[in-house]
Order: C-alpha cells, then structure tokens, then sequence
C-alpha cells in the first residue's frame, strides 16, 4: 500500500508504532485518515489552521483504510476519518472503527438528517450527482431517466466504470431501494447489453470515450465535469468536456441519486476535542463553500450555492432517499453486478 504525500504533513508507520502510554502527537494536532485527494482538501485544511491554530496531519489511502484502522486498534493515532462516498462511510462505521457523534448542534444545525448516520456515526458534507454525460453532438434530447438506460434504442452507445466500483454500486443500491431486487436485475441486465464495450476507466475515462465517438451516452459523477473544465495540467480534458451535456436523471419525478463525501469521527481518536472542532469547521458555511469552489460538489448546509461551473450544468434535483436506506443495499447491489455479468460487457 502506497502513502502519498503531496505537500502535506503526513505521519509514518514510525508513529503508529508509539507507546499506548504516552498520547500519540501533541497537543493542538489532529490526525487525518483520508480516502479524499490531499490536494482536494489542502484549501480546507489551510483554512481551519488558520482559524484555530491546530495543526493536521494527514494520511491518504486510496485503499485499505478501514483496515488498516482495525490493525492499529486502540493504538490508533487518527482522530477524523474523511470519506468519498456513502458505501465507505457505512463500510467504517459497521467495521466498528466510528464512533458516535451525538447532540452536537453546530453538526446538526448544518448538515441535514438524511445527510448524516441516524447514530451520529458519519455525516455527509458535499453531494455529487450520478449523472448522464451525453454527446452534445450526437444526442438530441435533454432529459433522460436511469431507467430509460435499459431501452435498447440506446444499444451499443453506452460506456461506464467498472460495475463494482463505489459509484456504480451505490446508482444500483438506489435502484433496489426504489425497485426491488428482480426489477433491478432486469434494469441491469438491459443497461450491459447496451454497452459499447466492457466497462473500463474511471468517469473522466468515460467522457474521454464520448469525445472520441466510442460512444454517445455513459454513466459518471457531476464534479468530474467541473474538474475536466478547469484542467490546466491535462488541457486535453477540456476537450472531453466540450463534447459532452450534463443529464441529471429522473428531474421529473423522484430526482437524480446522490452521493457523498463525508467524515467520521475515528473510535480511539487520542485529540477528540480538536477533532470535534475540525468536524464542526466541516459543517460550517465557511469550509462548505471552500469545498464547492475546489472539488465542484453540491454543500450538504441548507441554502450553500454551488461554485458557477456547478450551476452551469443546470438545475439538480436530488434523490430524497435517505443515504443509509440506500447504503443498505449495497451488498445486494454487489452480488447483481456479478450474477448479470456486467463487467463482461455486451452478449456479442
């Protein structure tokens, strides 16, 4: 497993090592186990050491992170655990690495019920849709339903991610929570047989794909959009952007399905009242528009505007469904990806 720091102060294995005796890192610190970007969430990090004089330590993993918690057990030194998706937040939260956060009003006051753990055990902090990016060349229509990616009209013209994948895990969960197990295995069998290929990639990926005519509709996160328009890296993104129209699914009836970034509070966390502090400048209106502006999300706090680039999208109506009610298919969703065999792609 690979740590990567990126600017960041980041603590070794060295350090998790330490004696139980003695507290992990001094006092005006908290430790930060992160599956988000470094380079996402400097800006927030940056904002709230200004506000508060408390330093971070961040860890990233893109994988790996809930077990490596339940390794370090008691001895853990992370106090706040940050998330890019609602599978995560449950996947931490059941492996007995959470704990609750219950009664604070700031959290409360900001971040919505259907946004948070009934239990206090994660809290969601921005929201991205699961959207359809179309060919702005090749397809006519601006409204579209994730039940109408089934149609065989749309054969052969559809790209996707791995079915496994979080993401798509986490559309399919939602599609049981509104459909049921059986219908759903039928969506997902006509969605694989309109494939243009064998899932592939990641969403950018997916995009690229449409620009380059391999396909004309697929599957992907909204923020990708905003962050393939601001490439200056990579300019070659801004081109895959261009080609593309951003659906938002079902607007005319129950709404497009979210997800999250969220955050947790960490079992042992040894700097419990800092940590609290920083999931609190989470919550707060000051880090919700730093997070819209950098990573082109949807703020979870009531009233919070998206960036400009967000808005140019169009207008998202979000899947009222709340995310642990959907979370809770996830194991069913995973087991459909498998018996349709959606990642072999289409029946030739």
């Amino acid at each position: 497993m690979r740590d990567t720091l990126r600017g960041l102060k980041v603590f070794g294995l060295a350090a998790l090592l330490a004696s139980a005796a003695a507290p992990a890192f001094a006092d005006g610190e908290i430790n930060i186990y992160s599956y988000r970007q470094p380079d996402l969430i400097k800006p927030l990090l940056d904002a709230f050491t200004k506000d508060t004089g408390i330093k971070t330590n961040v860890l990233f993993l893109d994988k790996g992170l809930v077990e490596r918690l339940q390794a370090e057990g008691a001895n853990s030194p992370a106090d706040v655990i940050l998330t890019v998706d609602i599978s995560r937040l449950t996947e931490a939260k059941e492996a007995g690495v959470t704990q609750p956060v219950v009664g604070d009003a700031v959290i409360e006051k900001d971040i919505p019920a259907a946004y948070r753990d009934p239990e206090g055990n994660w809290f969601g902090l921005t929201t991205r849709g699961r959207v359809v990016y179309a060919s702005k060349d090749r397809v006519a229509q601006n409204d579209i339903t994730y039940e109408e990616l089934a149609d065989p009209k749309w054969k052969g013209k559809i790209c996707t991610r791995d079915g496994q994948h979080s993401y798509n895990i986490g559309l399919i969960s939602s599609m049981i929570a509104h459909h049921g197990e059986a219908e759903t295995e039928k969506w997902l069998t006509g969605l694989k047989e309109n494939l243009a290929r064998k899932p592939d990639g990641g969403d950018r990926d997916q995009a690229k794909a449409i620009f380059a005519g391999e396909c004309d509709i697929a599957l992907g996160n909204s923020y990708y959009v905003g962050l393939m328009m601001t490439n200056d890296k990579e300019p070659e993104q801004k081109d895959w952007a261009g080609a593309i129209k951003v659906l938002f699914p079902n607007t005319k009836d129950r709404g497009t399905h979210v997800n999250v970034s969220g955050m947790a509070l960490a079992k042992n966390a040894p700097n419990k009242e800092n940590a609290l502090k920083f999931m609190e400048f989470l919550a707060s209106g000051e880090a919700q528009k730093i997070y819209a502006e950098q990573v082109f999300e949807y703020p979870v706090m009531p009233g919070a505007e998206p960036s400009a680039i967000v808005k140019s999208f169009g207008e998202i109506k979000p899947d009222s469904l709340p995310l642990a009610e959907i979370a809770a298919n996830r194991k069913k969703a995973s087991e459909l990806v498998d018996k349709v065999g959606y990642n072999d792609g289409p029946t030739q």
